[in-house]
């Protein structure tokens, strides 16, 4: 395969327009690509083209440079709306886990010895992410339990595990007794809730990285019950359990259901709102296909 040869903004223009992409405002666009990487834009251009696996990277006809940026935009103000989202999550799992330790085991020691997590697979373990995490923090709240040697309580602990340390906390500690205690004590259904909170670190991983949501089949999905499937179904349509939108629909419901009255607003009313079930951007998020799928269907 031979090497590409680097392209300026301009040049770039140039290169869609020769592909038949409608561009209104050539400099508008030149100005877009200075500021976004057009590899990056290029993943979203692929489902506009008519068999770029095959090599063909033609545009189909009437596709233009504005209705991709508007999918592209879409596309980042919801990784934007969902950071705060998935941090309100963070924070009652962080609250949630915490007191389940605290009252039902012990503050200290027990959430700290090895034998108390059910390890999976042959990944890092669980007892090494949470003192990596811990060991690694410079804030006060920390290094002042470990620089005197002082047992450390989990609501300092917490506060220095990564999202994804506390999910693997959260799943196997007391062979999922803290994960069925945790759902309980938030109100949501234990079923699946492990599996659950690991999607929604997933979706965090990829809003904190920046990459695209749009017709993003989700690796790492959970199971959503049914009865928030349904109900999310009625407000944005249909979509497909491992769509970005049933772990939208999921988030919803685990952060309604632990913050009540003082919730933020739904995500997926808002998104739904803004866009319409229709759009496009909705349908890529509904029912995510690859580019090769999008021209077969055409």
């Amino acid at each position: 395969m031979s090497a590409k040869k680097s392209l300026s903004p301009a040049e770039h223009v140039e290169l869609l327009a020769s592909r038949g992409l409608a561009i209104q405002d050539p400099a508008d666009c030149e100005s877009f690509l200075r500021a976004h990487n057009y590899y990056r834009f290029s993943g979203y251009a692929r489902y506009f083209q008519r068999a770029p696996h095959y090599g063909d990277n033609q545009f189909k006809q009437g596709t233009s440079f504005d209705a991709i940026r508007n999918v592209y935009t879409g596309d980042a103000e919801l990784r934007t709306v969902l950071a705060g989202a998935l941090a309100d999550a963070e924070l009652v799992l962080r609250t949630h886990f915490t007191r389940v330790i605290a009252d039902s085991y012990s503050p200290y020691g027990r959430y700290l010895q090895d034998d108390f997590y059910t390890e999976v697979g042959q990944g890092e373990r669980t007892i090494d992410a949470c003192m990596r995490d811990i060991e690694r923090s410079k804030d006060r709240h920390i290094r002042r339990f470990l620089d005197n040697g002082d047992p450390l309580p989990v609501w300092s602990a917490v506060e220095a595990w990564s999202f994804g340390t506390l999910s693997k906390a959260i799943e196997r500690a007391d062979g999922g007794a803290v994960a069925d205690a945790v759902a309980s004590s938030m109100g949501v259904a234990k079923a699946g809730f492990a599996y659950r909170v690991r999607a929604l670190v997933y979706l965090r991983n990829r809003c904190a990285h920046h990459s695209r949501l749009w017709n993003h089949s989700v690796l790492d999905a959970g199971p959503t019950p049914n009865n928030v499937r349904v109900k999310a179904k009625r407000v944005a349509g249909q979509f497909e359990p491992r769509s970005v939108l049933d772990v939208v629909a999921s988030l919803d419901d685990i952060v309604t259901r632990a913050y009540g009255a003082v919730a933020a607003p739904a995500v997926l009313p808002m998104l739904v709102a803004q866009h319409g079930a229709g759009s496009l951007v909705m349908k890529g998020l509904a029912a995510p296909i690859s580019p090769r799928d999008s021209n077969n269907h055409s």
